[in-house]
């Protein structure tokens, strides 16, 4: 069965194939997991088509992490312009959220029921590339690879071998009647019959980070983090930059990535990014331990777009001592990367200018509001 197609870009709707009509989820109304399989296996199209966009309409080139993985070694890649590394004036880094999205993607439940205009990076990628900008598309959730189980692990259970035989027996026929019954259940829960997997994390230790982050938002065990792909791609790649002004967009858990990246990297990231544009970000000063002079340059230097019912660029109140925070024009959390998305490159104009005119830091949104009402 197919799914449906994307239309070329210009349109850029989801639409079935024979009908026209857009994407419906409840395909069968008594079978919830089905519709749910079904949406997973078009989100997957959905990220492999974005990646195709990005390399051959924003000429972006794929490069993959570590840099110094070892054949056969779990390698995730982010995607970045030909100049992104040589460009001598200013460079833009996006990041998008946590969950399923994937390098190129602000929103994947904007991609298939608006257009991709909303729901990805590319028009932020395209007006940057015309305006000069270098950019580097991160993919922090890409964190681990997924290969099936094989039956040795699958079969894996503690030693029996000091049971009495008649125990065995009888533990073993419970076993078969469960795996029994259990298999009825899967044939109508998982008629794709899919196969256990096991998940291998990708490498994102280096020099600088010997050990991994000991941060409260990692999951258990050895898990990779967005924090730490962020921390991975400025050492080797934003650092390493020719770019005079770096530019950060981070849109919800983007931005806490991002100020992990300030505490752990403060004075680098002083030194080399000039604005951050933060879209809805999840993130907290206090509960990440920022210090005062990180919160000081986050009020200079940052600003945060975030869901409101106000007029976009509307100031909104905040009880955190951090950035200033600014409608972003809707009230859905998913829409304010795109809905902000021109006064985004406004701000970083501005900022651009502000710093080459007068050599000072440059200022926040909330005063260059401020100066466009007057005018």
């Amino acid at each position: 069965m197919k799914l449906g197609r994307i239309i070329p870009p210009g349109e850029g709707q989801l639409r079935h194939i024979k009908t026209g009509e857009p994407f419906v989820f409840n395909y069968r109304e008594d079978l919830h997991r089905w519709n749910q399989k079904r949406y997973e296996a078009l989100g997957e199209i959905i990220t492999k088509y974005v990646y195709e966009l990005l390399e051959e309409e924003c000429h972006l080139k794929k490069v993959y992490i570590p840099v110094d993985a070892m054949e056969g070694e779990p390698r995730s890649f982010i995607f970045m312009s030909e100049d992104a590394m040589t460009n001598p004036d200013k460079l833009m880094v996006l990041i998008h959220g946590s969950g399923v999205v994937r390098a190129g993607q602000w929103a994947r439940r904007l991609i298939i029921n608006e257009d991709l205009d909303s729901g990805t990076q590319i028009p932020y990628i395209k007006r940057a590339i015309e305006e000069g900008y270098g950019v580097i598309v991160l993919n922090p959730n890409e964190n681990y690879i997924e290969i099936e189980k094989t039956k040795a692990q699958v079969q894996l259970s503690p030693d029996s071998s000091d049971e009495p035989a008649e125990k065995r027996e009888r533990k073993d026929k419970i076993q078969k009647d469960t795996k029994k019954r259990r298999d009825f259940y899967e044939k109508y829960r998982n008629p794709q019959k899919e196969k256990e997997t096991v998940q291998l994390y990708i490498r994102v230790t280096t020099e600088r980070n010997p050990k991994r982050l000991n941060l409260k938002r990692l999951q258990p065990e050895e898990n990779g983090s967005p924090e730490e792909h962020a921390i991975y791609i400025w050492d080797h790649f934003i650092s390493q930059s020719a770019a005079e002004n770096v530019f950060f967009v981070a849109h919800s858990y983007g931005g806490l990535a991002f100020v992990e990246l300030m505490i752990q990297r403060e004075a680098e990231v002083k030194n080399k990014v000039t604005a951050v544009a933060l879209t809805d970000s999840v993130h907290n000063v206090w509960h990440q331990e920022a210090g005062k002079t990180i919160r000081e340059w986050m009020r200079e230097n940052c600003c945060n777009w975030v869901s409101s019912s106000d007029p976009l660029d509307t100031s909104v109140e905040s009880m955190l001592p951090d950035c200033p925070r600014v409608s972003a024009g809707t009230e859905r959390h998913e829409l304010t990367s795109w809905k902000s998305y021109a006064s985004i490159f406004r701000f970083f104009g501005d900022a651009m200018e502000a710093k080459s005119s007068s050599g000072k830091a440059a200022p926040t949104r909330r005063s260059q509001r401020i100066r466009y009402e007057e005018l």
